[in-house]
């Protein structure tokens, strides 16, 4: 594990974008294709900003969401919606966006096509995680119903997760998809999330679930 500490958050976007970008654009060199995993709400908005006007050919780049709400795309609580405001446009409109909410009543009666998308784009070239101050990542929660099963080894791409204190069922990348991917970045800001890491690192992945995704992991951090 790398703890890459910066001095204020635009330097840490910028630098993070560029990171990102590289990686992208040294896996185009040899692979037909390249795929990026991130996170939704506010803390990546600034790094998709920068990392949307990066001159590359995203029209071979999947990016989809490391988890997502099942809500409609039309609900301000959708990942997908951020995604497409900050991300998918300028140069990387052209990218090719893999879903992760079906419009089905239940997250469930989607999986199947869903994790399918998921698939075609493993192992992930690049993923950017987030993490809440209860240790949380993507949408494995501490206290959630499958997170045993996401935790596991033989855990399949892609799950539905219902969580104490989350307002919605949420669909979510499992801890093998996270850490296969060839570049594994977090994102964290402020006195908080810092402490929540440190103390992460000595509590069990259940406890913890951010644990689970610590081997050869890239922190980013600013206050």
């Amino acid at each position: 594990m790398i703890f890459n500490e910066y001095t204020d958050r635009e330097q840490m976007f910028l630098e993070l974008a560029q990171v990102i970008s590289t990686a992208l654009i040294d896996m185009l060199g040899h692979a037909p294709r390249a795929s990026l995993a991130v996170a939704g709400g506010t803390t990546p908005g600034p790094v998709f900003d920068v990392l949307c006007g990066v001159d590359l050919d995203w029209s071979r780049v999947d990016i989809l969401l490391t988890d997502e709400r099942w809500v409609p795309e039309g609900n301000p609580r959708s990942n997908t919606k951020l995604l497409r405001e900050r991300l998918l446009v300028d140069k990387a409109k052209d990218a090719n966006l893999i879903p992760l909410y079906g419009g089905t009543e239940l997250p469930e009666e989607s999986l199947g096509m869903l994790g399918d998308g998921v698939r075609a784009a493993l192992p992930l070239s690049v993923v950017l995680l987030g993490m809440g101050e209860d240790m949380h990542t993507a949408s494995l929660f501490p206290g959630a119903d499958k997170l045993e099963h996401a935790l596991s080894a033989s855990a399949p791409p892609l799950l539905a997760m219902r969580a104490p204190g989350a307002d919605e069922p949420r669909v979510t990348l499992t801890a093998p998809v996270l850490n296969g991917a060839m570049s594994k970045h977090l994102i964290i800001t402020g006195t908080a999330k810092r402490a929540a890491f440190a103390r992460a690192e000595s509590q069990p992945a259940h406890i913890a679930p951010i644990r689970a995704i610590m081997r050869e992991l890239n922190v980013h951090w600013a206050p």
